[in-house]
């Protein structure tokens, strides 16, 4: 699974908007997404691919929503 799929996961079953961190926390506690190196997703890793997707994400208030 891709970062972008695991956020789109959580953010979907979640049923409410998280922060990034939660959502890091969330991706690795469900080993849906292991980087090649073994290092566990972070917060900053999440905004980077939040940003990168604004037609998927939303950021309001704190925090990060799908866009539907």
């Amino acid at each position: 699974m891709k970062i972008e799929e695991a956020i789109v996961y959580v953010l979907a079953s979640s049923g409410y908007g998280m922060r990034t961190e939660q959502i890091a926390r969330e991706i690795n506690k469900r080993k849906l997404f292991v980087r090649k190196d073994n290092v566990p997703v972070d917060g900053k890793m999440v905004y980077a691919v939040i940003m990168a997707h604004p037609e998927t994400f939303c950021k309001n208030e704190g925090r990060i929503r799908l866009m539907i």
